[in-house]
């Protein structure tokens, strides 16, 4: 073992072994640079026990946090990590203690937690037990893109919920961070453009519909830019966007950026972006077959859409984009 690897799995133990990792009142006074800190340190140290690598850990667990923040059923995680177990899964369904942290009684009921911190006990509540519990059942499976695609499937039975996260592991590996929050406004800010909330207007092309959606009105081939870290996850044309592109980001959201006249070179299916990236440039294509332009001036219809591991939906863009055209302009 080389002696950085080796200085980095001692940091590691460091970290995990601080009364931080424990305490939610102190997790909540935390900068959001120490929770990160953490919380990958947590992903590296069960990383060095599974080999696991620290992106797969990192991407369920960043979609579960999603989960928790779209859906009513789950609270919210107390600790650094938000991968979720009921109490009947980890315990054992027939178990008549759902709170039990004895693995010999779990392992007899037919409960999947185990113990990931050595202190002897399997606490659904314990950042590492749960960590290492969900490292262990990726392991069974393997540690390729395939295998985690299969492990992914098992767990959701969603496709949705297997390319959501498997979008987000491709994330991380490409950054090395999780420090990944910024945005950026989805037009350069010295070009000339004008937009207002839009979103739930009635729309009558293709059928009575809302307007799910923001538009920015700006001149043709003006550059799109990327607002958020994440994937493209569809490219092409569709009768009511015309030449469009679809980017999930880290937190389940799916951006839609319709009407556009080109896509920038290299941009495809499976690419990873950044804030302020370009994507494609301003148009007016869309409402007809492949290649129909100019009903309607150009811009670019902006969308955003979260997931909660069964639907999706959208939800007005205004707010978000007046947010990041504010950042963006005090950042330049």
């Amino acid at each position: 073992m080389s002696i950085t690897k080796s200085i980095l799995i001692l940091t590691c133990f460091i970290l995990i072994s601080s009364p931080l990792t424990a305490l939610a009142q102190e997790k909540e006074e935390l900068s959001i640079e120490d929770i990160y800190k953490n919380r990958k340190a947590l992903y590296l140290k069960t990383e060095t026990v599974t080999n696991v690598p620290w992106y797969y850990l990192a991407a369920v667990d960043t979609f579960e946090r999603g989960l928790r923040r779209a859906r009513k059923d789950r609270p919210k995680e107390e600790g650094f990590i938000a991968i979720y177990y009921s109490e009947e899964e980890w315990a054992g369904a027939t178990n008549p203690n759902p709170n039990d942290t004895n693995l010999a009684s779990i392992q007899f009921f037919g409960g999947v937690g185990l113990d990931g911190d050595g202190d002897g006990k399997a606490d659904r509540k314990n950042d590492e037990d749960v960590l290492y519990t969900f490292a262990h059942y990726l392991g069974e499976y393997g540690v390729n893109e395939a295998d985690f695609k299969i492990a992914l499937w098992e767990r959701y039975k969603r496709v949705q919920s297997v390319n959501i996260p498997f979008g987000h592991a491709k994330v991380y590996q490409k950054f090395g961070t999780l420090d990944l929050d910024d945005h950026a406004f989805p037009m350069p800010l010295h070009h000339n453009y004008s937009y207002r909330s839009t979103w739930g207007d009635r729309r009558g092309w293709g059928g009575r519909r809302i307007h799910e959606g923001t538009d920015i009105f700006a001149n043709y081939n003006v550059p799109i830019l990327a607002t958020s870290y994440g994937i493209v996850e569809i490219k092409g044309w569709n009768k009511y966007g015309g030449w469009r592109i679809g980017i999930r980001d880290l937190n389940n959201v799916y951006h839609y950026y319709a009407h556009l006249s080109g896509f920038e070179k290299g941009i495809k299916q499976g690419t990873v972006v950044a804030p302020g990236d370009v994507i494609g440039y301003c148009g007016s294509s869309g409402y007809g077959k492949p290649g129909t332009q100019g009903k309607f001036p150009p811009h670019l219809h902006y969308g955003m859409y979260r997931d909660n591991g069964y639907s999706e939906w959208s939800f007005d863009p205004y707010p978000s984009l007046r947010k990041w055209e504010r950042e963006t302009r005090q950042n330049r």
